[in-house]
């Protein structure tokens, strides 16, 4: 073998690798910000035919500056009856919630309930606060909290939606933790070795950033659509995909070291064995994702495309990745 060779047989892994870190770098965070591209919008989970889509249709058509409203409420200690100090301190509480950053400025009196025990108002936020509308309703309870001899509650939809995000804050982080977490012990029990897994790992976590950049980009444009169960979906979809053809790449260079010495031989024989399984099973899965295209949900009919993006990265990784990490490795990855 001459020298020549020899180089241009470590260089074109190198590069492989090189790309792939880079592109891992840059579009990592990627998984991070499809929240901030994603609507979760309650018509998207029902027919498109549906009475219901259509009602939500209609009422959007006569909808004008919409806002989110905070119901205030604050309760008399002790169940007594709520005093004139205390409701104009409630008026007062209100009208300094009306200016917190998010706030409309519209608010409303506070008004006592029937039994002379309550007292409620309601504070107008934004609607186009998305993600930071918690921040608004945390800035509202601080305000109002002021009342003295009361206990304050906030309800309304401003405070559904804020306690909604906080519920599901990190979700998808978790869900990609223990994913990536029951992959690499199964990994670790089927190849009893150290190195394998994780570079399985990080090839499967670079096609996600990718995966997710390019969903990013085309959700940014109006040409995807993403919500917070797509967002789950896609993760475990790249996940388990690179996994796989990892699995299918991975064995067959084991078999073929097995039979001779020099890797990039090796590589070469096991990588045009399994293109073809894997190039095949990734056009079928993508094809029968992009059937979703058909349904009259519109949350089905989104994760088609976003999925189909999804298996590509799985592909590309599994077969560009994985390969020049294992020839710049060879027998130690089985380690």
């Amino acid at each position: 073998m001459t020298r020549s060779t020899r180089r241009t047989r470590l260089l074109i892994p190198l590069l492989l690798l090189v790309a792939w870190l880079g592109l891992g770098g840059a579009f990592g965070s990627y998984a991070g910000k499809l929240g901030e591209v994603s609507t979760n919008d309650s018509a998207a989970f029902l027919p498109q035919s549906a009475e219901s889509t259509e009602v939500v249709r209609l009422r959007k058509a006569f909808e004008r500056d919409a806002t989110l409203p905070v119901v205030v409420v604050w309760q008399a200690d002790g169940g007594g009856r709520v005093t004139a100090d205390q409701r104009t301190a409630a008026d007062s509480a209100l009208r300094a919630a009306a200016r917190v950053p998010g706030a409309t400025g519209a608010f409303s009196p506070a008004l006592p309930s029937e039994d002379g025990r309550a007292l409620s108002g309601v504070v107008a936020l934004r609607a186009d606060l998305g993600r930071t509308v918690g921040d608004s309703v945390a800035a509202v309870r601080t305000q109002v909290e002021g009342v003295p001899g009361s206990t304050v509650g906030l309800a309304g939809p401003a405070a559904l939606q804020s306690d909604l995000g906080s519920a599901f804050a990190g979700i998808d982080g978790i869900l990609l933790g223990v994913a990536l977490g029951v992959v690499l012990v199964i990994l670790l029990a089927v190849y009893r070795s150290v190195v394998l897994p994780l570079l399985v790992i990080i090839g499967a976590v670079f096609a996600l950033g990718v995966s997710c950049a390019v969903v990013y980009v085309l959700a940014k444009h109006g040409i995807v659509r993403v919500d917070g169960q797509i967002q789950g979906l896609l993760s475990i979809l790249v996940i388990g995909a690179a996994t796989d053809y990892a699995l299918l790449l991975s064995a067959r260079f084991r078999e073929e070291l097995q039979l001779r010495q020099d890797r990039w031989t090796a590589m070469r024989i096991a990588w045009r064995q399994s293109v073809e399984p894997i190039a095949a099973s990734g056009l079928t899965v993508a094809l029968g994702l992009l059937v979703l295209l058909l349904s009259d949900l519109t949350n089905n009919r989104s994760l088609g495309p976003v999925g189909a993006i999804g298996i590509g990265c799985a592909v590309l990784s599994a077969l560009t990745f994985l390969p020049a990490a294992l020839v710049l490795l060879g027998r130690a990855a089985y380690w």
